[in-house]
Protein backbone atom coordinates (compact mmCIF):
# COMPACT_ATOMS: atom_id res chain seq x y z
CA UNK A 1 0.00 0.00 0.00
CA UNK A 2 1.38 3.46 -0.88
CA UNK A 3 2.03 5.56 1.89
CA UNK A 4 2.56 9.52 2.02
CA UNK A 5 4.27 11.79 4.99
CA UNK A 6 2.45 15.15 4.42
CA UNK A 7 4.45 17.88 6.43
CA UNK A 8 3.15 21.56 6.95
CA UNK A 9 5.10 24.27 8.46
CA UNK A 10 3.24 27.41 7.38
CA UNK A 11 2.43 29.26 10.65
CA UNK A 12 -0.61 30.75 8.70
CA UNK A 13 -3.80 28.60 8.33
CA UNK A 14 -5.17 30.97 5.59
CA UNK A 15 -3.84 32.60 2.59
CA UNK A 16 -0.53 30.00 2.65
CA UNK A 17 1.07 29.14 -1.04
CA UNK A 18 2.72 26.27 0.67
CA UNK A 19 0.17 24.90 2.18
CA UNK A 20 -2.40 25.29 -0.78
CA UNK A 21 0.01 24.06 -3.34
CA UNK A 22 1.13 21.03 -0.90
CA UNK A 23 -2.45 20.01 -0.43
CA UNK A 24 -3.41 20.12 -4.56
CA UNK A 25 -0.61 17.62 -4.58
CA UNK A 26 -1.52 15.65 -1.89
CA UNK A 27 -5.78 15.96 -3.73
CA UNK A 28 -3.68 14.26 -7.11
CA UNK A 29 -1.90 11.41 -4.89
CA UNK A 30 -4.67 10.64 -3.43
CA UNK A 31 -6.62 10.32 -6.18
CA UNK A 32 -3.79 7.96 -7.86
CA UNK A 33 -3.57 6.10 -4.88
CA UNK A 34 -7.11 5.97 -3.78
CA UNK A 35 -6.06 2.68 -1.39
CA UNK A 36 -3.37 4.80 0.10
CA UNK A 37 -2.42 5.85 3.48
CA UNK A 38 -1.72 9.37 4.39
CA UNK A 39 0.04 11.06 7.67
CA UNK A 40 -0.74 14.48 8.30
CA UNK A 41 1.63 16.57 9.77
CA UNK A 42 0.74 20.02 11.14
CA UNK A 43 4.15 21.90 12.56
CA UNK A 44 2.32 25.07 13.19
CA UNK A 45 -1.09 23.84 14.62
CA UNK A 46 0.55 21.06 16.53
CA UNK A 47 4.08 21.93 17.26
CA UNK A 48 6.90 19.47 18.01
CA UNK A 49 8.82 20.65 21.25
CA UNK A 50 12.15 21.99 20.14
CA UNK A 51 15.72 20.19 21.55
CA UNK A 52 16.65 19.92 24.72
CA UNK A 53 19.57 19.43 26.98
CA UNK A 54 17.52 16.50 28.09
CA UNK A 55 16.46 15.52 24.62
CA UNK A 56 19.93 15.53 23.39
CA UNK A 57 20.92 13.37 26.54
CA UNK A 58 17.90 10.66 25.75
CA UNK A 59 18.97 10.51 21.59
CA UNK A 60 22.49 9.46 22.76
CA UNK A 61 21.63 7.08 25.93
CA UNK A 62 21.56 3.33 24.17
CA UNK A 63 17.97 2.00 24.65
CA UNK A 64 18.33 -0.53 27.57
CA UNK A 65 19.93 2.43 29.42
CA UNK A 66 17.67 5.21 29.04
CA UNK A 67 15.77 5.85 32.70
CA UNK A 68 12.28 6.34 32.75
CA UNK A 69 12.70 9.90 31.99
CA UNK A 70 14.69 9.94 29.33
CA UNK A 71 12.47 6.95 27.41
CA UNK A 72 9.50 9.23 27.76
CA UNK A 73 11.32 12.14 26.37
CA UNK A 74 12.25 10.24 23.50
CA UNK A 75 9.01 8.79 22.26
CA UNK A 76 7.99 12.11 20.25
CA UNK A 77 10.98 11.45 18.32
CA UNK A 78 10.79 7.83 18.04
CA UNK A 79 7.15 8.46 16.69
CA UNK A 80 8.09 11.09 13.78
CA UNK A 81 11.06 8.84 12.84
CA UNK A 82 9.22 5.96 12.69
CA UNK A 83 6.75 8.07 10.27
CA UNK A 84 9.26 9.00 7.95
CA UNK A 85 10.30 5.53 7.36
CA UNK A 86 7.14 4.10 6.45
CA UNK A 87 6.68 6.62 3.92
CA UNK A 88 7.11 6.35 0.06
CA UNK A 89 6.40 9.91 -0.44
CA UNK A 90 6.63 12.20 1.72
CA UNK A 91 5.41 16.44 0.81
CA UNK A 92 6.48 19.10 2.87
CA UNK A 93 5.26 22.85 3.23
CA UNK A 94 8.94 25.36 3.28
CA UNK A 95 7.94 28.65 3.52
CA UNK A 96 10.92 31.55 3.47
CA UNK A 97 11.02 32.90 6.75
CA UNK A 98 14.03 35.43 7.26
CA UNK A 99 15.24 33.53 4.73
CA UNK A 100 15.56 29.80 6.00
CA UNK A 101 12.76 27.65 7.03
CA UNK A 102 10.17 28.15 9.98
CA UNK A 103 12.01 27.00 13.35
CA UNK A 104 8.82 24.30 14.00
CA UNK A 105 10.25 22.81 10.49
CA UNK A 106 13.83 22.71 11.91
CA UNK A 107 12.70 21.42 15.15
CA UNK A 108 10.77 18.14 13.05
CA UNK A 109 14.20 17.91 11.59
CA UNK A 110 16.43 18.04 14.87
CA UNK A 111 13.80 14.95 15.97
CA UNK A 112 14.28 12.96 12.40
CA UNK A 113 17.84 13.32 12.61
CA UNK A 114 18.64 10.51 15.03
CA UNK A 115 22.55 8.61 14.86
CA UNK A 116 21.64 4.66 14.42
CA UNK A 117 18.18 5.43 13.12
CA UNK A 118 18.17 7.74 10.27
CA UNK A 119 21.54 7.83 9.79
CA UNK A 120 24.94 6.06 10.94
CA UNK A 121 28.77 6.92 11.16
CA UNK A 122 30.90 4.43 9.35
CA UNK A 123 34.48 3.96 8.31
CA UNK A 124 34.05 6.38 5.30
CA UNK A 125 32.42 8.83 7.61
CA UNK A 126 28.24 9.87 7.60
CA UNK A 127 25.48 7.62 5.49
CA UNK A 128 22.13 8.52 5.22
CA UNK A 129 19.58 5.29 6.45
CA UNK A 130 16.56 6.78 4.63
CA UNK A 131 16.09 5.23 1.39
CA UNK A 132 13.55 5.04 -1.58
CA UNK A 133 11.53 7.88 -0.48
CA UNK A 134 10.25 10.27 -2.66
CA UNK A 135 10.43 14.08 -1.42
CA UNK A 136 8.53 17.30 -2.90
CA UNK A 137 9.00 19.98 -1.04
CA UNK A 138 6.66 23.43 -1.61
CA UNK A 139 8.31 26.81 -0.95
CA UNK A 140 7.19 29.87 -0.92
CA UNK A 141 8.56 33.41 -0.64
CA UNK A 142 7.87 37.35 -1.10
CA UNK A 143 10.82 37.76 -3.10
CA UNK A 144 12.89 36.14 -5.62
CA UNK A 145 15.66 33.83 -4.78
CA UNK A 146 16.43 31.24 -7.40
CA UNK A 147 18.78 33.41 -9.29
CA UNK A 148 20.21 37.07 -9.38
CA UNK A 149 21.58 39.50 -6.30
CA UNK A 150 19.55 37.76 -3.67
CA UNK A 151 20.10 33.86 -4.76
CA UNK A 152 23.10 33.83 -1.59
CA UNK A 153 20.20 34.12 0.93
CA UNK A 154 18.66 31.20 0.15
CA UNK A 155 18.45 29.32 3.24
CA UNK A 156 15.71 27.30 2.41
CA UNK A 157 16.21 25.02 -0.63
CA UNK A 158 19.92 24.55 0.19
CA UNK A 159 19.27 23.77 3.86
CA UNK A 160 17.08 21.28 3.11
CA UNK A 161 18.71 19.49 0.12
CA UNK A 162 21.83 19.46 2.19
CA UNK A 163 19.59 17.85 5.28
CA UNK A 164 17.64 15.22 3.33
CA UNK A 165 20.33 14.17 1.52
CA UNK A 166 22.43 13.64 4.47
CA UNK A 167 20.03 11.53 6.07
CA UNK A 168 19.68 9.55 2.28
CA UNK A 169 16.92 11.25 0.73
CA UNK A 170 18.18 11.99 -2.93
CA UNK A 171 15.40 12.17 -4.72
CA UNK A 172 14.30 15.11 -3.50
CA UNK A 173 12.07 18.07 -6.18
CA UNK A 174 11.19 22.05 -5.19
CA UNK A 175 8.34 23.58 -6.12
CA UNK A 176 8.72 27.34 -5.73
CA UNK A 177 6.43 30.13 -5.46
CA UNK A 178 8.40 33.02 -5.35
CA UNK A 179 8.11 36.36 -5.59
CA UNK A 180 4.58 36.58 -3.93
CA UNK A 181 5.17 39.87 -2.13
CA UNK A 182 5.21 41.67 -5.69
CA UNK A 183 1.51 42.53 -6.32
CA UNK A 184 -1.07 40.03 -7.62
CA UNK A 185 0.37 39.31 -11.02
CA UNK A 186 3.60 38.16 -9.44
CA UNK A 187 1.08 35.51 -7.28
CA UNK A 188 -0.63 34.17 -10.25
CA UNK A 189 2.46 33.81 -12.01
CA UNK A 190 4.04 32.17 -9.22
CA UNK A 191 1.12 29.72 -8.80
CA UNK A 192 0.74 28.73 -12.89
CA UNK A 193 4.15 27.98 -12.49
CA UNK A 194 4.35 25.80 -9.52
CA UNK A 195 0.99 24.12 -11.17
CA UNK A 196 2.86 23.19 -13.79
CA UNK A 197 5.56 21.46 -11.83
CA UNK A 198 3.34 20.12 -10.06
CA UNK A 199 1.50 18.34 -12.74
CA UNK A 200 4.63 17.02 -14.30
CA UNK A 201 5.52 15.66 -11.07
CA UNK A 202 2.71 14.30 -10.14
CA UNK A 203 2.32 12.18 -13.21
Amino acid sequence: MASLLHIDSSVRQQGSLSRQLGGEFLAKWQAANPDGKVVTRDLAANPVPHLTEQMLGAYFTPAEQRNAEQAQTIKTSDALVDELLAADTIVIGAPMYNFSVPSGLKAWIDHVARAGRTFKYGPNGPEGLVHGKKVIVFVASGGVYSAGPAAAYDHVTTYLRTVLGFLGMTDVSFIVAEGVAMGEAAVEAALSQSRNQLEAIAA
